[in-house]
C-alpha cells in the first residue's frame, strides 16, 4: 500500500474541509525542517531587537522622560502623564503602520516589509538617545521625541503580524500553535533586555543617570539593529504567501478587501487583542510609575518585570503547544478570565511594600496571565483570515486594539491614580479591559477544532513518511 495515498475512510477528515490545517504545496518534505527553523530563528531574533527598542520608551517614560522632556507642574505624576501621552501617540500610529505594512505585506511579501519595519524602528530609537532635552532646546525637545515615537509606532504596527505570519505560514499544520508562540516569546525577551538595560544604567550615580546614563540603552540598539538586518536578509518568503503569488490569488487593495469581505473577523481580532494589550501595558509601563508613587524601589519593579517576562517565555511556548492539542479558543478564554480575576489582587500585592508580594504580583500578571494569552494568540488570530488578506486584517484589527487598549492604558491608569490617589479605580479599569476580551473570545469561532487537528496530524504524518 502506498503510505501517501489518501485514506479511503469516509469518516476521516478531509483536506479540503480544513484548508487552514495544511501547509502550502511549496513546503516540501525535504525543505520543511530547514525552512521552518530559519523562519522561527529570524522571526524571534527580529522580535527581540524590534521590541527591545519599542519597550525602551515605556520604561524611560516612567523613569526620566517626564522630568527631562515634559516638565509640567509640580506633581511628578503630571510630567509622567505627559510622557505617557507620547507613549499613546506611538500607539495611535500603530494602526496606520498596520495598514501600510499590511498592504505591502499582502502585495509584495512578508520579508521586504519586515526589513523595513526593523530599519525604521532602529533609526528612531537611536535618534531618541541623541535628543537634546527640554532645558537645552525647549519645546522642540518633546516635539521631536513624539515624532520619533510616531515612527516607532509605524514600525511596530507591521512587525508583530509579519513575524508571526513568517512562522505560521511555514510551520507544519499540527505544530503551528507551538511554533508561532516563539514570536511573542521573542518580544518578551526584548522587553527583558530593555528592562535589564535600564536596570544596569540605574547603577550609575543618580545625577549621571539623569544626565546621560538613560541614553545608553537607546544608543546601544544601533548594533542590535545591524545584527537584525543581517539576519533577516537570509530568510525566504513564507510558503503560503509564495503559493498566493504563484497562483495569482492576490488582492490589489487588501485593506479594502479584508474590511469588505471579513469585517466580523477583523472585529474579532480587535476584541481578542483589546484586553490583552491594555493589561500588558498596565503590567509593564504603569507598574513602574505606580511603584514610584508608592516609593517602592525601582530595582524591585524592574527586577520583577525582568524575571516575570523571562518566565513568560516557557509559559507561552507550553500554551502554544497546548492549543495544538485542545484548540485555540478554550485556552485563550482561560487567559482572558485571568485578567478579570487578578485585577484587584495584583494591586493589593504590588502595594504591599513587601518584596516577595511585589514579585508574586508581577509573576502572576506577566508570566501566567499574559503568558497564556501571548502563547495562544498568534495561531488563533492568524487562522481567522485567508492568506492573501491576512497581513492587512491582523494589522487593522490588532493595531486598532493596541491604541484603544494598550496605548491609552498607562495614561488612563496614571490619570486615575493622580485623581483618586489610589489603585482601586485602576483595578476596575483593568477588570473592564479583561471583560471585553472575555466576551470577544466567547463570540469567536474555534479556528482549529478537533476534526481539523486530526486532519493536520494525519497530513503531517503522511508528509513525514
Amino acid at each position: 500500500m502506498n503510505p501517501n495515498a489518501v485514506n479511503p475512510d469516509l469518516s476521516a477528515p478531509r483536506r479540503d474541509a480544513f484548508p487552514e490545517a495544511f501547509p502550502a504545496p511549496q513546503a516540501t518534505r525535504s525543505a520543511s525542517a530547514s525552512v521552518v527553523k530559519r523562519a522561527v530563528t529570524t522571526a524571534v531574533l527580529g522580535q527581540i531587537l524590534e521590541w527591545y527598542d519599542f519597550f525602551l520608551y515605556g520604561t524611560a517614560a516612567a523613569l526620566v522622560f517626564g522630568k527631562l522632556f515634559f516638565p509640567v507642574g509640580t506633581d511628578p505624576l503630571t510630567g509622567t502623564i505627559a510622557a505617557f501621552g507620547g507613549f499613546t501617540v506611538g500607539f495611535i500610529a500603530r494602526p496606520i503602520g498596520g495598514v501600510l505594512c499590511g498592504h505591502l505585506g499582502d502585495r509584495y511579501g512578508r520579508k521586504v516589509t519586515m526589513m523595513l519595519t526593523l530599519l525604521t524602528m532602529g533609526v528612531s530609537t537611536v535618534l531618541m538617545g541623541a535628543l537634546p532635552t527640554y532645558v537645552q532646546i525647549g519645546i522642540a525637545a518633546p516635539v521631536l521625541l513624539v515624532l520619533l515615537r510616531i515612527l516607532q509606532g509605524l514600525a511596530a504596527g507591521g512587525e508583530w503580524s509579519g513575524s508571526i505570519l513568517l512562522i505560521h505560514e511555514n510551520a507544519p499544520a499540527s505544530k503551528r500553535g507551538a511554533l508561532a508562540a516563539w514570536s511573542p516569546s521573542g518580544a518578551a525577551f526584548g522587553f527583558v533586555l530593555s528592562s535589564a538595560a535600564f536596570l544596569l544604567a540605574q547603577n550609575l550615580p543618580a545625577a549621571d543617570f539623569l544626565s546621560w546614563g538613560w541614553r545608553l540603552p537607546f544608543l546601544g540598539s544601533a548594533a542590535l539593529i545591524v545584527l537584525g538586518l543581517w539576519i533577516r536578509r537570509s530568510v525566504g518568503e513564507s510558503a503560503a504567501f509564495a503559493e498566493v503569488k504563484a497562483t495569482k490569488h492576490e488582492s490589489h487593495m487588501p485593506v479594502l478587501d479584508v474590511l469588505r469581505q471579513h469585517p466580523r473577523e477583523v472585529l474579532t481580532v480587535f476584541g481578542l487583542r483589546f484586553g490583552e494589550g491594555g493589561a500588558s501595558y498596565i503590567f509593564f509601563a504603569f507598574s513602574i510609575a505606580y511603584g514610584q508613587f508608592l516609593h517602592v524601589k525601582s530595582a524591585w519593579i524592574l527586577g520583577g518585570l525582568t524575571v516575570s517576562m523571562l518566565l513568560l517565555i516557557p509559559v507561552s511556548l507550553f500554551v502554544g503547544h497546548l492549543t495544538d492539542k485542545v484548540g485555540r479558543k478554550p485556552v485563550y478564554l482561560v487567559g482572558a478570565l485571568a485578567i478579570v480575576a487578578i485585577a484587584w489582587p495584583y494591586f493589593v500585592l504590588l502595594g504591599s511594600g513587601e518584596y516577595w508580594k511585589v514579585m508574586a504580583a508581577l509573576v502572576l500578571a506577566n508570566s501566567v496571565t499574559l503568558g497564556i494569552l501571548e502563547g495562544a494568540q498568534p495561531a488563533f488570530i492568524s487562522e481567522m483570515l485567508p492568506v492573501h488578506l491576512r497581513y492587512s486584517g491582523l494589522g487593522i484589527g490588532r493595531e486598532l486594539a493596541s491604541v484603544l487598549g494598550g496605548g491609552l492604558a498607562p495614561m488612563v491608569a496614571t490619570g486615575l491614580l493622580a485623581h483618586y490617589r489610589g489603585a482601586g479605580p485602576v483595578a476596575v479599569y483593568l477588570g473592564g479591559l479583561g471583560l471585553v476580551t472575555v466576551i470577544a473570545t466567547i463570540c469567536a469561532r474555534e479556528t482549529f477544532p478537533r476534526a481539523a487537528r486530526l486532519a493536520a496530524r494525519q497530513h503531517d504524518l503522511q508528509q513525514s513518511q
